[in-house]
C-alpha cells in the first residue's frame, strides 16, 4: 500500500472529512498538523501550489484536497491509487 500523508488543521471540516474517508477505507495515514507550524505550512503551500487544507499525498503523487480525494473515490480510482500508487485511466473506472 502506498504511503499516505495528510497535512491539515484540527478544526477544518474538510480535513475531518478526509480523515473520515481514509479511516473508513482502513488506510493507515500520517496526519501532520499545520495549526502551529507556520514554516511547515508555507513549505506545504509552496510544494502543493495550494493555500488550503487538507493537502494529501499518496505515494509521491499530490492528490490535492478533500474534493479531489472524494472525486477519486467517486470515480472508483482511489483504491488502485492507494494500493499501487497509480491512478487509473478515467475509462478504467467505468
Amino acid at each position: 500500500m502506498s504511503k499516505v500523508v495528510l497535512y491539515g488543521t484540527r478544526f477544518c471540516p474538510y480535513c475531518t472529512a478526509a480523515r473520515y474517508l481514509l479511516s473508513a477505507k482502513g488506510v493507515n495515514y500520517e496526519d501532520i498538523p499545520l495549526d502551529s507550524d507556520m514554516n511547515l505550512r508555507r513549505e506545504i503551500m509552496d510544494k502543493s501550489g495550494q493555500r488550503t487544507v487538507p493537502q494529501i499525498w499518496i505515494g509521491e503523487r499530490h492528490v490535492g484536497g478533500y474534493s479531489e480525494l472524494q472525486q477519486l473515490e467517486t470515480l472508483g480510482q482511489l483504491d488502485a491509487l492507494l494500493k499501487n500508487g497509480v491512478e487509473l485511466d478515467k475509462t478504467d473506472a467505468i
